[in-house]
């Protein structure tokens, strides 16, 4: 395992334990159901700016690379259409979002969830009680962007075109 890799596995290994202590002392807060609509994102590159501008690490640009960070136990977040940003802490009854397959399903989708609602330290925090609609990924943004990391294209992609 080289460098890059141990490193990619502590920060998420980090990460996941970070908010799964979150999630444990957010009882302490008053929740609220919430119904929300927004793209599920990448909250890692989103946030950093690492992988460039916010309008780069959203849609179908970011794609590749948001599945990379989910899988890898980054913390995915809903994107509202006001520009609020939910830190998705469970997802329709799973134990927790890093070790969900749904969560892949459904990255840079735009959903419509029902959940409870938790603000601590002023971030918001998200259970997803229920996807109730998604319209898919609607953010056609790599004709603009390109692949963000431009390395991010599955293998005989580049082959085809």
């Amino acid at each position: 395992m080289n460098i890059y890799s141990r490193l990619f596995s502590i920060a998420a290994a980090s990460a996941f334990a970070c908010f799964t202590n979150v999630s444990l002392t957010l009882a302490a807060t008053e929740a609220k159901p919430v119904e929300i609509k927004g793209e599920i994102i990448d909250t890692w590159c989103y946030l950093s700016g690492v992988m460039g501008g916010q309008d780069a690490v959203i849609g179908t640009a970011h794609h590749t690379c948001a599945l990379w960070c989910a899988a890898g136990g980054i913390p995915v977040g809903v994107l509202d259409e006001d520009g609020q940003i939910y830190m998705v802490l469970k997802l329709k009854g799973e134990d927790a979002v890093a070790k969900s397959d749904n969560i892949m399903e459904i990255q840079s989708e735009v959903i419509t969830a029902k959940g409870m609602h938790y603000v601590r330290d002023g971030v918001n925090y998200l259970i997803v009680e229920d996807v109730i609609a998604s319209d898919g990924i609607t953010n056609f943004n790599h004709e603009d962007y390109g692949s963000v990391p431009p390395n991010s294209f599955p293998k005989n992609f580049l082959s085809k075109q």
